[in-house]
């Protein structure tokens, strides 16, 4: 008889605690329920890290051609960080740069797909510089374009990165390079040569003044005639911002060639973009351009002129042939608020002019000149080239042949 006893309260016992179990599990899933409701959407998910990228480069004189690739290279995840290679590893393995570390870190921080900049990267991949990128900068791959880098050794430079299976390849830009840029330079040099006997100040005065030099359309015109580059619509729609001025939006207008895209445009058009809520940039014509700066301007056509500015990061809107004088109609049609004008510019004589471009913000009281940042202007970068022009043709030479078979018989149509 106890021992029943002993066995009925056991079995009481056991009830009760399984009861306090399935009602403790039943209040602790409605309290988890109702807080996962209380809290906003996606708390309970771990947050995905973003997929890092890196690509570096000299970036010297840098193009629209560069812009692209870094645009792809952005495409691949979610952070472009980019390494700009320093002066003296580009003397080791190039010949000297056309620009130095601190402008080229200026055009490179300023390309609206960059995230993040390393200065004096190395120019080939090592062990270390990679393990320091995967480690201590979070990089998940490495970027380059689908054209040859190979060092002096006849080595690749991406061949570590590769083998590691984190390298990926973009396509590269057709129809320009820094090198292409520096040879329609010196092409002058080359065809002036017999007659001038090197003589740099002559032809410091051609690129002015405007002598004539041999075109391959075999025309006299004005403008540009080395670049092979066909543009497209899908490209300019590419490095767009796609987005117009709002309402009520303060819109600056600056114009200029902003030929041979350097640091000295950059710094301007950061403190025009800094005057207002939208930075329309006006590009003129290369006719334009040749009319007032010499019949070897631009160095650049207009598409190549209006893609550089267009990849940067202060500019909203690029008018693609603007008008040499700015006149009250455009200032209506595009609602602007604010004419600005740099300082340090090649065409600072306009108020000596008869017909001043800007004499119509100037009557209504809208023209603000900008004190420029840097000294330089696009004759920099020429003379730059010109005093030392030897050099340069030393660099445009000291390709491997896998690179001159790569650049050969190249048909230059704007890339992916």
């Amino acid at each position: 008889m106890v021992s029943e006893l002993g066995r009925s309260e056991n079995l009481q016992q056991g009830s009760r605690l399984v009861a306090t179990w399935i009602i403790g599990g039943v209040v602790f899933g409605l309290s988890a329920l109702a807080l996962s409701l209380a809290l906003p959407q996606g708390v309970w998910k771990r947050k995905k890290r973003p997929v890092r990228v890196y690509m570096d480069g000299c970036f010297d004189m840098m193009h629209y051609g560069h812009c692209n690739a870094l645009r792809q290279a952005r495409a691949l995840g979610d952070q472009l960080v980019v390494g700009v290679v320093s002066d003296a590893e580009i003397t080791a393995n190039k010949g000297p740069p056309v620009t130095p570390l601190n402008e080229r870190m200026i055009m490179v921080s300023a390309v609206k797909w960059v995230d993040e900049v390393i200065p004096d990267a190395p120019y080939a991949i090592t062990e270390d510089f990679m393990k320091k990128l995967f480690d201590e900068y979070n990089i998940d791959y490495i970027i380059h374009g689908d054209d040859p880098c190979i060092l002096p050794d006849g080595t690749d430079a991406y061949a570590l990165a590769k083998k590691a299976g984190r390298y990926k390849q973009i396509k590269r830009t057709e129809g320009v390079s820094s090198t292409d840029i520096v040879g329609r330079m010196l092409l002058c040099v080359r065809e002036r040569s017999a007659a001038d006997s090197h003589n740099h100040s002559s032809l410091q005065r051609q690129f002015s003044h405007g002598h004539s030099h041999k075109s391959e359309d075999g025309g006299s015109g004005s403008g540009t005639r080395v670049s092979h580059f066909l543009p497209t619509s899908r490209r300019i729609v590419q490095f767009s911002n796609g987005k117009g001025p709002g309402p009520d939006a303060r819109i600056v207008y600056i114009d200029g060639a902003f030929d041979l895209f350097h640091a000295g445009h950059v710094e301007i058009l950061r403190l025009a973009r800094g005057l207002g809520d939208f930075l329309l940039v006006g590009i003129h014509t290369d006719q334009t351009v040749s009319a007032n700066r010499g019949a070897h301007r631009p160095i650049m056509n207009l598409h190549e002129r209006s893609l550089s500015v267009l990849a940067c990061r202060y500019v909203d809107e690029v008018i693609i042939g603007a008008p040499w004088e700015v006149s009250k109609d455009m200032i209506t049609t595009f609602n602007i608020s604010l004419v600005v004008h740099g300082t340090v510019a090649e065409d600072n004589d306009f108020q000596k002019e008869k017909s001043n471009p800007y004499a119509v913000p100037i009557s209504m009281g809208i023209l603000k000149l900008l004190e420029s940042p840097l000294d330089i202007t696009t004759s920099t970068i020429i003379r730059r080239i010109v005093s030392n022009h030897e050099a340069y043709q030393k660099r445009n030479e000291k390709k491997t042949e896998s690179e001159r078979r790569y650049y050969e018989d190249k048909i230059y149509v704007s890339g992916d």
